[in-house]
Parts: C-alpha cells; sequence; structure tokens
C-alpha cells in the first residue's frame, strides 16, 4: 500500500543531501554567477534529469531484488547503512576542517548546458550508492508498482523544484558567497543527519 512508505523520511534525507556543498550544487552557484540565470537554469534542468534517472535506477532496482530475493535486502541494507555512515564521517571531517568551498563554473548555450548538466550527475556513481541508500529506508520489501512511482516522483520533484531555485539564488553573488560561507554548518546538520539516517537502516525490523 502506499501509505507503508515512509516518504517524510526519504523526502526529508534527500534534501538534506541538496542542500550539501557538492559538484551539482557549486557548478550551478559558479554557473548560474557568472552566466546568469538562464544558464543555471538550463543546468538545473540537466541536473534534475540525471537525479531523476538514477532515482528511478535505485527505485526499480531495489524493487526487483526485494520482490525476487528478499533475503538480499539485508546486503543492500547492510552496505547503505556503511555508505550512509561514510557520508557522515565525511561530512563532520569537512565541518571541523572548514576547508574552502570552490565554485565551477560551465560554458555553453542552454542545450550544451543541459546535456553537461546531465553528464554531471549520471557520471556520479555516488548518485546511485546515495539513493539505494535512501529507499532502503523507507521502502518495505512488499512495495508496491505504485508506491515506487509515487516516491520517484515525489523526489523528482523535490529535486527540479530545489535544482531551478539554485539557479534563481546563486545568480546573485551575495546569495552565493552566503552560501559558501555557512557550509561547515551545513556538513554538521548533514553528518548528524546521514549518522541518525544509517542507525535507522541497521535497526530496522524487515517484516
Amino acid at each position: 500500500m502506499v501509505l507503508d512508505i515512509n516518504l517524510l523520511p526519504i523526502l526529508a534525507a534527500a534534501f538534506i543531501a541538496m542542500v550539501s556543498p557538492g559538484p551539482a550544487t557549486l557548478a550551478l552557484a559558479g554557473t548560474s554567477m557568472a552566466f546568469g540565470r538562464r544558464a543555471g537554469l538550463a543546468l538545473a534542468s540537466g541536473i534534475t534529469t540525471g537525479s531523476l534517472a538514477w532515482s528511478m535506477t535505485a527505485a526499480l532496482g531495489l524493487g526487483a531484488l526485494m520482490a525476487t530475493h528478499v533475503w538480499m535486502l539485508e546486503i543492500v541494507r547492510y552496505v547503505g547503512a556503511a555508505y550512509l555512515l561514510f557520508l557522515a564521517v565525511k561530512a563532520a571531517r569537512s565541518a571541523v576542517l572548514g576547508k574552502a568551498v570552490a565554485t565551477k563554473s560551465f560554458t555553453g548555450d542552454w542545450r550544451m548546458l543541459y546535456f553537461k548538466g546531465l553528464a554531471l550527475h549520471l557520471t556520479n556513481p555516488k548518485a546511485i550508492l546515495f539513493f539505494g541508500s535512501l529507499y532502503s529506508i523507507g521502502l518495505p520489501p512488499e512495495t508496491s508498482g505504485a508506491s515506487l512511482a509515487l516516491v520517484v516522483g515525489a523526489v523528482g520533484l523535490q529535486s527540479a523544484i530545489l535544482f531551478h531555485c539554485y539557479a534563481f539564488l546563486f545568480s546573485s553573488r551575495a546569495v552565493t558567497r552566503a552560501y559558501l560561507k555557512l557550509h561547515r554548518g551545513i556538513e554538521g546538520v548533514l553528518a548528524v543527519a546521514f549518522a541518525v539516517a544509517s542507525l535507522k537502516i541497521l535497526t530496522a525490523r524487515l517484516t
């Protein structure tokens, strides 16, 4: 049933990950600041498409795995928990060390920027690991196709709104500077959130 999925924790975890200073957000910041809002929106559209592709791959793959080999969910669970714990340690280290964050800009017309954004996300193997870990938190073994579609659609919509809002915001230099200054606090929040998610996966009861 659709009501059996933990949609809110999935959306919350995805949101926290998306606000982290990573390749996508830094590329959006640099491109929007250097070449304006239209360029940022084109790049954001490509990034959103790549995110949706990884999300669908993880959801469908995990759903098929659970439907045919429920015992393998245990492996997915422990791998996902370990990966989220790795992210927690990495975020905590970044927050403590406070290393400078550098933006990166892309050039080209809107078509070129769209495909560059798509390639940026599709060539990031961490994306599929993250989505696999994310869905193992809130999708029970008996998850239906309708539930999977709801989760993928909700996460995709959230990604589209957030990434395109980045393009609008980052076209302002003041906003970009403020965001980069706050990255230590953001990484600290991420460290806690990923650690909690890892613990949740490890302590979940599978039925």
